[in-house]
């Protein structure tokens, strides 16, 4: 990628002129541009917010324009990625009339994501990492347009399905760690938990608004349209890429650069000797593996809730974490100032467990919404100043690998969630498979809190 005017466009229309925080952005570290006299400082810092402000959505990183055309292209993608998520499934059952194809079409989807995060977040260690945005994006599109081509063929093939799928995900993998990577290029460090706030709550309003406008549309507009408006969608995300700054590795390609096996390793060695990051890392484990109870959510819906009508129970309980989490991002100026992002995390991960523990008790589906509503708020707090800390405590040559090992334990965790809550729910039953899982989260963070002091010693 190039430095060329489309780079750094203002959004007031100046379209020659390059702005500082772009410019900045461009890959000049934080020590050097303070050093060269506040080059690439962006807007004054704001005064802090007063009354009933200081406690809506901390929007401060949108006053930086790089940064908002990133977060601005992820509102579109979010709801459209969610359309492809629910007319993929829906395909392959209409063609075989089966689940069990469903769960090996996610599973065909996950073995690619996992494999090409991994070796993504090398790759986005060794390149700009603005052009592999662009070539990542490009093919999500371009894969997207395959759906949408096989659908108006009327192929009925689940092998096509899943090949497009399993390589739509890889594509994934390739992208998600250079997109997280980049932000701490384009924002300063206080305002990172604002700009992880900002990218959550948009995902997490995506999961919720997706799926409902997908079923809203698949009967007036049919399956293929899906995906073709997933693929318009994504090219409003590929047009704001266009327009980022460069975003080169910051050694200014002294250090030859390699993207392989020996450096994939190199990041998992980095994060053992990093034992803050670790720690973020066994945290955010703990949390998904041992309090995710969404496996048991149809059980509960039919046993526990069913006096409220199943169907409606179900869609209650699997919605009710992300709005929660929705919640906690639009309230997210009673939080993203705080400076002890080690605190932070483990205040709001044993938050998480007792929600869950709350949420196996109770046999009040209103009371259960609420518990997990909580619970997603607690989600997003941690959500936030995990991936603020992966984000300041690596270094920039770092960042990449330890976004793609991130992506990989939010990916992988939930599933093991859903062996171990499913397995212990047959012996033990629901309930206390629930509140003994919840219970594991809060004894083992505090647990982690004491026997390990680098997290809750971290503080920006």
């Amino acid at each position: 990628m190039d430095t060329s005017s489309r780079s750094g466009v203002e959004d007031h229309g100046d379209a020659g002129n390059t702005s500082a925080d772009d410019a900045s952005a461009a890959g000049e570290p934080r020590a050097g541009r303070a050093a060269a006299g506040g080059r690439g400082a962006g807007p004054p810092a704001a005064a802090p917010p007063r009354g009933w402000r200081r406690f809506a959505m901390d929007t401060r990183p949108l006053r930086r324009p790089a940064y908002r055309r990133l977060w601005s292209s992820t509102i579109v993608t979010a709801v459209g990625s969610q359309l492809t998520a629910v007319a993929v499934p829906k395909q392959i059952y209409d063609i075989t009339g089966s689940s069990a194809w469903v769960g090996y079409a996610s599973l065909a989807g996950l073995v690619p994501m996992v494999v090409f995060a991994l070796w993504g977040g090398a790759v986005a260690d060794s390149v700009d990492r603005r052009k592999l945005l662009l070539v990542t994006n490009t093919g999500i599109a371009v894969t997207s347009v395959l759906f949408w081509v096989q659908a108006a063929a009327g192929l009925d093939s689940v092998a096509v399905l899943m090949v497009l799928l399993a390589l739509q995900q890889a594509f994934f993998g390739l992208n998600s760690p250079a997109r997280t990577a980049s932000v701490a290029r384009l924002v300063p460090e206080e305002e990172l938990p604002a700009a992880n706030a900002l990218g959550s709550t948009v995902m997490q309003t995506g999961l919720v608004a997706g799926p409902l406008l997908a079923g809203a549309l698949i009967p007036v507009v049919g399956l293929p349209e899906l995906y073709l408006i997933d693929a318009l969608a994504l090219c409003a995300t590929v047009w704001a890429v266009w327009r980022l700054p460069a975003l080169p590795p910051l050694d200014g390609g002294r250090a030859p650069r390699r993207a392989g096996v020996r450096e994939v390793v190199d990041g998992f060695r980095y994060i053992g000797m990093q034992q803050v990051l670790l720690l973020s890392f066994v945290a955010d484990i703990i949390a998904m593996v041992f309090g995710m109870p969404r496996a048991l959510f149809p059980q509960m819906a039919e046993e526990t809730f069913g006096s409220y009508g199943p169907e409606f129970a179900l869609g209650l309980l699997f919605a009710a974490i992300p709005v929660g989490a929705v919640i906690g991002g639009l309230l997210s100026g009673t939080f993203s100032r705080a400076r002890r992002h080690g605190w932070m995390v483990i205040g709001s991960v044993v938050g998480w467990g007792l929600a869950v523990v709350g949420f196996g008790l109770t046999s009040n589906l209103w009371v259960a919404v609420a518990c997990l509503a909580a619970g997603g708020v607690a989600d997003m707090v941690s959500m936030v100043f995990r991936g603020a800390i992966l984000l300041s405590a690596a270094t920039d040559e770092m960042r990449g690998r330890m976004q793609g090992v991130f992506t990989v334990v939010v990916a992988g965790g939930p599933r093991l969630a859903d062996v171990l809550h499913g397995t212990a729910a047959a012996g033990a039953g629901t309930r206390w498979a629930v509140v003994g899982g919840g219970a594991l989260v809060v004894l083992l963070t505090l647990g982690l809190a004491v026997v390990s002091p680098a997290l809750r010693r971290y503080r920006v």
